[in-house]
């Protein structure tokens, strides 16, 4: 109620001050002064009102009671209407208007935030009655924001006035766009009037100033909308230092992708209209890369190929629950990437990426790497969804049988490619449909191996970090997807790249795979795998410097049988592991002792002995004491862990009896 009557106090002022003609019409039909007394005798408001109203037409009446004058003149609206709303902000952008116009600096900043105070209010009503079910405020807001659009628009209005304005309307409007589309598509129609009126160089640093502004208070995807259409319209009007400028503005408007992207219960919609927004961006960037010449446009085609690669990767990330409706947004940028002079070569060797990072961020900017750091997720995925969708092969212009022909025609190409897979797999904000079809990708380029490659005759320690980190990738396929096939092509994949591998560096992978792992099945599956290497090379035929026939091999049992932090295993937790890792130890007691070979020194009298009393009496021992404490229980765990021990007492007592048989008939070797 105290509103209301400010705001009818406040356009009584008004008449007052600039007088009303004669015959104007209000809402309310015409009033006797007595009835409204009588209604509203107690109102101040309506005192305040009659006063006005007597002394402004002294003149004009010659009554002799209140009853006889008609009040058909009088600019009253029933309190619950719109128009007092308009006619205070009317008041409210009149006074910034005259004291613009005065040249005083204060009195000028002070109107200019009494507008943008009133523009605040309303906002923060309307999106009130929203959150309580009431979205007659909404109209309230529309009204606003037209009025506001009408006011700047006036061709009788100083440019001077335009330009104060200027430096807080972007932001005042934009916080209207959550309220509704319709309030959306106003704010963004005043932004681009005073895109068409101001100064661009001003308007650039109000655009960034507005866009990173809210990030302190809220992350509402609505409010940087008309503010990213407005980057894609100023980056056209820049005149000079295109590349400067733009480079100043691309990280805050990527910073704002990631952060909505990354909100989870972000409205998808939304997100949505913000890459929308953002591919617009590119494209003006494009737009601008055509107009300039020589090392300028070189540069700022480069940024444009990290901004529609960092853009890649957002719009995977942000719409995981609906992969497949990116495409549209993928072919668009994937039009851009030719002109970029990116090939799906090298994105998915990596090789264009390190190029433009070169280029952009030879000078070094913590910003810079901060805003691009998904950069090569995007090169991945630009490749990955040519393998999803016809539409974007097309759209990049590019030909995956020649790009697969090629990667398997070239083994340090296929290394890259494979090192660079792993910010698909390994990374927990993009969809299992992407990860799926890497993993086919995988499969696609790794068909095929030369021999020359297991020999080791290319060096490949340059991309070991690489293939380790994929191989780790691989591995959570492997033990978190839910769909079998998915993890049955997985598993097929770790296979074929480390068979990609030359032997030693394969051997050193495998052996750091089992050290730095948490998971006993993952554990058992990646020793099962050593001695299947064991098994593809005869020892009889096998080189004397072989990893996989040498002493080095025992190091994998130990770490199971006799873990680096000390004690026996934990089991039944760690069954499979141990399970494994005795199957190898008895393997390979069999295949040396039987060949008359002794390659991996396992019968040294000092390995069997550190065999027999620091692996297999201790873990002798623990499995007795666990089977012997759950056979006394008929529980169904109990019954489980005597189930799971089985095995393990099996191959355990199998070994032992060949230690033992060794210790007392050491066998005749040849080699060693």
């Amino acid at each position: 109620m105290q509103l209301q009557a400010s705001l009818f106090l406040n356009l009584l002022r008004l008449l007052s001050n600039q007088g009303h003609r004669r015959g104007t019409v209000g809402l309310l039909p015409p009033l006797r002064v007595s009835t409204l007394v009588s209604l509203n005798s107690k109102s101040q408001l309506w005192s305040e009102l009659l006063r006005f109203y007597f002394n402004s037409r002294k003149t004009e009446m010659s009554v002799e009671g209140p009853d006889e004058i008609v009040l058909h003149r009088v600019h009253i609206r029933d309190s619950t209407a719109h128009p007092p709303l308009l006619l205070c902000l009317q008041e409210t952008l009149n006074r910034c208007s005259k004291s613009v116009e005065t040249g005083d600096y204060d009195e000028s900043t002070k109107g200019v935030q009494a507008v943008v105070d009133f523009l605040g209010s309303v906002c923060d009503t309307a999106e009130s009655g929203l959150d309580n079910g009431d979205d007659s405020k909404e109209k309230d807001a529309v009204e606003v924001l037209t009025e506001i659009h009408r006011y700047i628009s006036s061709p009788s209005l100083d440019q001077a006035v335009v330009d104060a304005l200027s430096f807080e309307l972007p932001k005042a409007v934009a916080k209207f766009s959550g309220i509704s589309d319709k309030c959306r598509e106003i704010a963004g129609s005043v932004i681009d009037h005073l895109l068409s009126t101001c100064s661009p160089r001003e308007m650039f640093s109000i655009l960034c100033e507005a866009l990173d502004s809210p990030s302190k208070m809220f992350k509402k995807a609505a409010y940087f909308s008309p503010l990213l259409s407005g980057f894609s319209r100023v980056f056209l009007c820049i005149q000079r230092c295109h590349f400067e400028q733009i480079k100043v503005a691309v990280p805050g408007i990527l910073n704002v992708l990631k952060a909505i992207t990354s909100e989870s219960d972000a409205d998808k919609d939304s997100v949505k209209d913000l890459i929308v927004r953002a591919i617009s961006i590119a494209t003006s960037m494009q737009a601008v890369c055509q107009k300039l010449e020589g090392g300028r446009k070189e540069e700022l085609v480069a940024l444009l190929a990290l901004f529609v690669l960092q853009i890649m990767a957002l719009v995977s990330s942000g719409i995981m629950d609906e992969a497949l409706s990116c495409i549209p947004f993928v072919e668009q940028l994937s039009r851009l990437l030719p002109f970029c002079g990116l090939s799906y070569l090298g994105l998915i060797t990596g090789g264009d990426v390190d190029a433009s990072n070169g280029v952009i961020l030879g000078e070094g900017s913590d910003d810079f790497e901060n805003c691009f750091s998904l950069v090569k997720h995007g090169a991945s995925l630009a490749v990955i969804w040519g393998h999803i969708s016809d539409e974007v092969v097309k759209a990049a212009e590019e030909d995956l049988t020649l790009l697969r022909d090629k990667l398997l025609n070239s083994q340090t190409k296929k290394w890259q490619a494979i090192g660079m897979l792993q910010n698909i797999l390994s990374s927990s904000d993009q969809p299992w449909l992407l990860k799926r079809h890497a993993i086919e990708f995988l499969l696609c380029i790794t068909e095929k191996n030369s021999t020359e490659n297991r020999n080791g005759d290319i060096d490949c320690q340059f991309y070991i970090p690489g293939l380790f980190a994929t191989l780790k990738a691989i591995e959570k396929i492997v033990i978190y997807a839910s769909d079998a096939e998915v993890r049955k092509k997985a598993f097929t994949a770790l296979k074929r790249v480390l068979a990609s591998i030359p032997a030693f560096h394969r051997f050193d992978l495998l052996k750091a795979l089992v050290t730095n792992n948490r998971f006993p099945s993952m554990i058992a599956i990646l020793i099962d795998l050593v001695r299947a290497e064991m098994a593809m090379e005869n020892p009889q035929k096998v080189p004397p410097s072989s990893p996989f026939w040498s002493p080095n091999v025992l190091e994998f049992i130990e770490l199971v049988l006799k873990p680096p932090k000390g004690g026996p295993p934990s089991l039944p937790e760690h069954s499979d592991a141990v399970l494994s890792a005795l199957n190898l130890y008895r393997y390979i007691l069999i295949m040396e002792s039987t060949g008359k070979a002794n390659y991996t020194g396992v019968l040294d009298n000092k390995a069997i002995n550190k065999a027999y009393t620091e692996w297999l009496l201790p873990l002798r021992t623990l499995v007795t004491g666990i089977t012997a404490e759950n056979e006394k229980d008929y529980d169904q765990l109990a019954i489980d862990t005597v189930c799971t021990l089985n095995p393990i007492q099996l191959v355990l007592y199998r070994c032992i009896e060949l230690v033992e048989d060794e210790m007392k008939h050491p066998a005749k070797c040849t080699n060693h």
